[in-house]
């Protein structure tokens, strides 16, 4: 309930009107059933004009912490990231990857839109990096389709560094669905699931328009000082494979 509340009344109205998004192809996302939504990751509010522009609710997996912390900021904060379709993951501990691939099957088999992420990481500039094959073993084990999706301006809206929200314009394009099904039961032969992952990100590259790196955008963390401001935000590793 409280999701749709801050999608039509409470956040989805201002960024309406203060960022007018434009959305392309919503029409393939399908009424009902599983499927896998591979965006390209180029800002925190990528997570915020998805699901503004779906007919259907996204779940994104989030770090736990932001489910746990104490206090009244850590009640406001659980009930705000549970609000708008976040699932809390537990990322320390040597089973966290298969912990959060279990989560996302989970999610996927009850028949949800599962919202990830191939890239791992948010773009540090603006670039499209080297997907991890996580969102391919995926696809494969539960046998959904995956829907890329390219974000345009969400990097012009809050970009690296300080926190700034801009007046820009944000374009969210939905790709027609992917069908791997011919691959159906080579899940873990790395050579598939690598080319699964290539095809998602050669649609989100096309898509998007942003130039393609083939190295992981993780890897550039180690050339960022440690307590930059502009270090990108990392997400599950199995995930992103």
């Amino acid at each position: 309930m409280f999701y749709w509340l801050l999608k039509f009344v409470l956040v989805g109205p201002f960024l309406h009107f203060y960022n007018r998004p434009r959305a392309e192809g919503v029409e393939n996302i399908p009424a009902n059933g599983a499927v896998i939504l591979a965006g390209n990751h180029l800002s925190f509010t990528d997570w915020l004009f998805t699901p503004l522009m779906s007919p259907r609710r996204i779940t994104y997996l989030a770090k736990a912490e932001y489910f746990t912390t104490p206090g009244l900021k850590g009640r406001l904060q659980k009930f705000f990231f549970s609000g708008t379709g976040q699932y809390p993951i537990d990322r320390s501990g040597a089973d966290a990857a298969e912990d959060a691939l279990n989560t996302a099957r989970k999610l996927l088999e009850e028949g949800r839109v599962v919202g990830l992420y191939p890239e791992g990481t948010r773009s540090p500039d603006g670039r499209l990096y080297k997907g991890k094959t996580g969102v391919a073993r995926l696809a494969l084990e539960v046998g959904v389709p995956v829907i890329p999706v390219a974000l345009t301006g969400t990097d012009e809206v809050c970009p690296p560094g300080p926190f700034k929200f801009r007046r820009r314009q944000v374009t969210v394009r939905f790709g027609k669905p992917i069908d791997f099904s011919r691959y159906e039961g080579m899940g873990g032969n790395r050579f598939v699931e690598r080319a699964i992952t290539d095809e998602i990100m050669y649609e989100l590259m096309r898509m998007s328009g942003q130039e393609y790196v083939d190295v992981y955008a993780a890897s550039l963390k180690k050339n960022v000082p440690s307590g930059s401001t502009s270090q990108p935000a990392r997400v599950p590793e199995a995930l992103a494979g």
